[in-house]
């Protein structure tokens, strides 16, 4: 179990939980301002500026592979004081978790604004430098919380730790874990380390816009579908997400498929082939009827390609643009990487 305590500077996350760590039996905590440490020792000097943490990708990558390796070692739940402010870098940090069957119990304290200004003003700044220029850049940073506020209280438990002390504060954070109140319900399941065969269904609106799907554990927007199981067809695996992720009743005649894409595995991605389906025009009572499931799907779209070049990163941009030249002269594309590969000419007879 992870229980992330969020919040702004001043907000208590550390002091909480080194409370908390003995109201938990077996806890252990975890800091990932030491995997900053590392990454500033590691890499070249300034590329890791004082604020720029979360928007490291080998923070992120680390602070999750770090968190699963402690609590395959600890004999309780890992407690993890970090501000984390960016939806983004939840749904990467999180769903990385939930992908190894950690649940995440997402707390964030959040005192009055006044409190958190008087807290900054007084802080020595040890964890963010020291002096004047730390308690500058926390002030900075504060408008930053308050803007994610909105989906911060969506997404985790808050309490309002102004007037508690940091034993009182590790009490509330323990009750709700304890109750579950805070747990994210991230539904994320991954099967082995090998490449994968994924379906995906294209659909449109009377715009001809295309649906686009926000997963609750991995940044970025996705087309709807998923991986296919074993001993099932790709095509019946696009209806079968279709249904379970937006509610609808596709058949599989009606499906044509308009790219192959081979997705070379990066990092922590598995790679694979992933088969790219046309399922044609939602009417407005099919889009009304549009259901996402819970812990999987925050949101959907219909977006232009404009709008979609914002929301996909760029093999996934890639992957729909062929697809869309595919669809409007009617033939199958193959691609490697998002981009159209060689497939030679017939042999002569």
């Amino acid at each position: 179990m992870i229980v992330w305590v969020n919040g702004a500077v001043g907000a208590g996350k550390t002091s909480a939980c080194r409370e908390l760590a003995g109201l938990l039996p077996g806890s252990v905590l975890f800091e990932p301002e030491t995997v900053g440490t590392l990454l500033r020792a590691t890499l070249p000097p300034g590329r890791v500026g004082p604020d720029d943490l979360p928007d490291l990708p080998a923070w992120r990558c680390l602070v999750a592979e770090t968190a699963a390796a402690l609590a395959d070692e600890a004999d309780g739940p890992v407690l993890v004081p970090m501000t984390l402010l960016r939806q983004e870098h939840r749904d990467e940090i999180f769903g990385a978790l939930a992908g190894r069957g950690l649940p995440v119990h997402h707390v964030v304290l959040d005192p009055v604004e006044t409190i958190l200004r008087a807290r900054i003003a007084t802080r020595s700044g040890a964890s963010i430098g020291d002096g004047a220029a730390a308690r500058q850049r926390s002030r900075e940073a504060l408008p930053v919380y308050l803007a994610a506020r909105g989906w911060l209280a969506g997404d985790a438990r808050m309490i309002d730790n102004g007037v508690l002390t940091p034993r009182q504060t590790a009490e509330r954070i323990a009750e709700v874990v304890r109750s579950g109140a805070a747990r994210c319900p991230i539904v994320r399941t991954e099967g082995g380390d090998g490449d994968t065969v994924a379906a995906a269904v294209l659909l449109f609106d009377d715009r001809d816009r295309v649906l686009l799907v926000d997963p609750a554990y991995k940044p970025h927007w996705e087309f709807p579908g998923g991986v296919v199981e074993r001993g099932e067809s790709p095509t019946a695996a696009a209806v079968r997400e279709a249904a379970e992720e937006l509610g609808l009743r596709l058949r599989p005649e009606e499906l044509r498929l308009l790219a192959v894409d081979w997705e070379p595995g990066r990092s922590r991605s598995r790679g694979g082939l992933r088969l790219v389906y046309d399922g044609g025009r939602l009417g407005p009572s099919e889009v009304l009827r549009l259901r996402l499931p819970t812990g999987e799907l925050r949101d959907w779209h219909f977006a232009t390609l404009r709008e979609a070049a914002e929301m996909l990163p760029p093999a996934r941009l890639r992957r729909l643009v062929a697809a869309l030249e595919a669809r409007a002269e009617g033939e199958l594309r193959y691609l490697e990487g998002g981009r159209r590969a060689a497939t030679g000419a017939a042999p002569a007879r």
